[in-house]
This record gives structure tokens, sequence and C-alpha cells, in this order.
């Protein structure tokens, strides 16, 4: 296959991808109803990424078939197998017992805390028809979109079943737990860096995100944003910011490029009701470069060759404007023992007794007085701080630090 037609295809399965991601939030936001929700899905994986064979079980009071196409009658009443609930990760189908291990490839679970929700049974992966190297490689997009509408199901679930105030509890506890999944498990620290992140949500779920994202063995890019608002209207925006995130950096590291069709999915699916502000930033270890893009982001903090540098190059908050206008990059050269302090402005926007908020200049001081300590002793640093400085007020706003300290 030439160059250019690699391009063109890589192109077209990123387009599926993120419109598919697009289409099943707008669903969402417009209270589709779960047929409707069921109906899309299908669509995205029997027409648009090939998906020879699929079956759906979810749970409610009992193991039930939701979904089911691309079988012949003597499926018309699948029934569960036990077997299934020993799976826990995306994996082929490896137990030899009853007819779904039979007719089915590839298992895809979706669990809540330890409670399995929903089981995804696929067949006749035709990579032929969706031309890529590998269908396996669309299994985490295919998780990806299935634990969102699975989510959205759930909470359907939860208000037709009692408004009450258990059931809200509930549902804050499953969206809670869905959204610990979009940062990451653990952050770098080897020896070219080391970073360490604190995260306090002002409600049970938040707009606040972070996550960092490798792209070969030198080269990573990280990222801090925050949604407007709070709660779960601004956790599913975040949670498809995310998923976009990830789907795009498998197909361009250009940060101009992520950050325009980030914007294009945030103007589409938002509306002009939300904004996000954004940093996000690619480093690579060995040449010891950093770029970047502020999307009307608080500006990180840099000291860097003993300068004070504020990150503030980029654009204008995404979600406000398509086309995006004045979009610039930065590049900086990173010298040994460098730290760069990112933060939300939750951090800022605490106030005090006579209520007086957090300047920058006090921030700068607090990281000039740590920069020898490690990342998490910063982070505590400023939480600190933050605690003696608000007194008995309370917290206001969402909270994330991102620090990172290049050796």
């Amino acid at each position: 296959m030439s160059t250019s037609k690699k391009n063109t295809h890589s192109n077209s399965v990123k387009d599926i991808k993120l419109s598919a991601l697009l289409e099943m939030t707008k669903a969402i936001n417009n209270n589709a109803t779960t047929a409707q929700l069921l109906d899309i899905y299908q669509d995205i994986l029997e027409n648009r990424l090939k998906v020879g064979k699929l079956v759906l079980f979810s749970f409610t009071s009992e193991w039930t078939c939701i979904l089911k196409y691309g079988v012949d009658k003597d499926y018309n009443h699948l029934s569960f197998e036990p077997e299934l609930l020993d799976i826990k990760e995306i994996e082929a189908i490896s137990y030899s017992k009853g007819s779904l291990s039979q007719k089915f490839e590839i298992v895809i679970p979706v669990y809540h805390k330890q409670t399995p929700l929903a089981y995804v049974l696929l067949g006749d992966l035709d990579e032929a028809k969706i031309k890529t190297s590998s269908a396996i490689k669309h299994l985490p997009f295919i998780q990806t979109l299935t634990n969102v509408m699975i989510v959205a199901i759930e909470n359907k679930k939860l208000y037709k079943s009692s408004i009450q105030k258990a059931a809200i509890q509930k549902e804050l506890e499953l969206a809670q737990s869905m959204q610990k999944l979009l940062f990451p498990s653990s952050l770098p620290n080897i020896e070219e860096l080391e970073m360490n992140a604190l995260y306090l949500p002002h409600q049970q779920v938040g707009g606040d995100y972070y996550d960092v994202i490798w792209i070969n063995e030198v080269e990573f890019v990280f990222c801090l944003a925050d949604v407007s608002g709070k709660g779960i209207a601004a956790a599913l925006l975040m949670s498809n910011l995310q998923a976009a995130l990830r789907v795009l950096l498998k197909y361009t590291q250009n940060l101009t490029e992520v950050v325009i069709d980030i914007n294009q999915l945030i103007c589409d699916n938002a509306k002009s009701e939300k904004f996000i502000s954004l940093f996000i930033a690619k480093y690579n270890i060995g040449t010891r470069k950093l770029s970047y893009i502020n999307a009307g982001h608080n500006a990180p903090i840099l000291i860097n060759h003993q300068q004070i540098i504020e990150l503030d190059k980029g654009c204008t908050l995404l979600g406000i404007s398509n086309p995006l206008h004045a979009l610039e990059t930065d590049t900086l050269l990173i010298a040994p023992q460098s730290v760069l302090f990112s933060y939300t402005d939750g951090l800022t926007d605490t106030v005090n007794s006579h209520d007086e908020s957090i300047s920058v200049v006090e921030l700068k001081n607090i990281l000039i007085n740590n920069k020898n300590s490690n990342c998490e002793f910063i982070n505590k640093a400023m939480m600190y701080y933050l605690e003696e400085f608000k007194g008995e007020m309370p917290f206001v706003d969402d909270i994330a630090m991102l620090t990172c300290k290049f050796n």
C-alpha cells in the first residue's frame, strides 16, 4: 500500500471513530432511549467497523441479551453462560463448554468496581472489510464505546427505578468509579523525569482531567484540562475528551492537529454550552525539547535555567469557536533539574474569609522554595498552603495539580 493510501486509510478510520463517539455522545445528551442507543451502537459496529457477529449481555435482575446480530435462528434464544464471569479483561474466548464459545471469538467485559455490568461477544472480525492490519486494533475503541453506552443505560435504569436519594447516590458512585478510569494508573518515575499528580474533586464527580500518554520509547504527551461546570455533565464531556485524545494520538502527534480536532468535537457536542481549557504538551527525553499548546488554561509555571516562565502560548478556550483563531505553539529546551507545575483554576479560585484568592506570585514562591524537592512533596506543599490560606472556607471547585521534574 502506498504512503498516500495508508494516510487516507488512517484518516478514514480516525474519522469513523471520532464520528461514532460524537454520535453516541449526542444521543446520550439528547436523552435518547435505550433502544435508540443500541441501534446507534449496532450501526457503528456492524456497518462502520464491519464486525460480523455480536451479542451484548447486560445485567439488571438477571443476565439478559439486549442486542444481537449476525447469528442464525438457532441462536434466537441465547442464554448467558457462567464461564463469562471469569473473564476480567478483553480476551479471546478460550472455554470450550456451551454454544457461545463455538460461535464467537472475543469477549469484552464491562465492570463497575468488582461487579460486571455487561459482556460483549464478537465474531467474524473481518479485517479485509475494515481494511486495517488487524481488527484487534479496534477492540480498545469498542470497549470505550461500550463503556460510555452502558454507563448511560445504567443511569437510565437508576432514574427510572427511583429518584430517591439512594438511587442518586448509587449513580454518583458509578460515575465516580468510571471517572477514575480516565486518570492514568501510574505516572512516569524514571531516571530522566519524575511526575506526580494530585486531584481533589469538589463533588463526587468533577470536570478536571489529567493524562500522560507515551507515543514511543522517548516521547510522551501529557495534558491537564478543565470543563466548565461540575458534576456528571462535566465528567461525561471530559470522558469523551479522554477517549478522543487517545484515538487522535494513534494517528498524529502534531499538537496543532490534535487541538483542532478536539475543538471540533467539543463544538459539535456541547453546542457552546460548555467549554474546556486545555494545556497539552509533548516532551522528548532524548532531545529535551518540550512543545506545548495552552488553550485558555491557567499558565503552567516552569523553572528553567533559573528562569521562571509562564507557558501561555496557544489559543482560546476549546468549544467557543470553530475554526480556532490565532492558534500557536511554543517549543522550549528544558535544562536539567527544571520543574514544571501545572494546575486547574480551582486552586487560584479558592478564597479565604476576607474574600481574597491565591495569586500566581504566591504559587511561584512556593515552587521556588521547594524546587529541589520531589514532585509529590511540591504538590503537598501547594495543598498545605491552600488549606492554611482558606481556613474554614470551603473549596469552591475541583482542583488538579500535575508536576513534572526533568532530571
